[in-house]
């Protein structure tokens, strides 16, 4: 196994193209109201590593992140979990607007779940790296190898 070269810390919907979600866990949300954010904490699958043997499976490179949504309004959530896990399928950036002042674009951010769907308006997000990416086998972390579940906005281990 190599090190897993990590172009940067935080990373925002300028590199929406190349980013995805599919399989991230997500493990907990909040809206901070005051500063019109939406906050998730979940594992971000940075790569996914083929097998070299047939029949083997998948290996991941996974950090725990938070992600913040900026200017925030029209919070959906449509979740139904019999667990209490939200799988997400896909993160998909649609229906571009001008916001009120003419200023910004917004766009609706709408994850597509196993469980449901979330979806929101907001100006951009940002996605802060909280420990460089791990290399197991399972596409989500244990609590106790994420520190638990935080909305930390830096990485703690480097």
């Amino acid at each position: 196994m190599c090190m897993f070269n990590l172009e940067k810390l935080i990373w925002t919907e300028s590199d929406f193209l190349e980013m995805g979600w599919h399989d991230s866990i997500i493990y907990s949300s909040f809206a901070k109201i005051d500063d019109y954010e939406f906050v998730l904490d979940l594992d971000y699958i940075f790569n996914r590593v083929k097998p070299e043997l047939e029949g083997d499976s998948f290996n991941f490179w996974v950090s725990p992140v938070t992600m913040v949504f900026q200017n925030v309004s029209d919070i959906k959530v449509n979740i139904e979990s019999q667990q209490g896990e939200i799988e997400v399928s896909d993160l998909l950036m649609e229906s571009p607007e001008l916001t009120p002042n003419g200023k910004y674009t917004s766009h609706i951010y709408r994850f597509e779940c196993q469980q449901g769907s979330i979806s929101l308006r907001a100006t951009g997000f940002k996605m802060y790296v909280k420990q460089l990416p791990k290399f197991q086998s399972s596409y989500c972390l244990t609590l106790k190898d994420r520190n638990g579940i935080t909305f930390v906005r830096e990485c703690t281990a480097l």
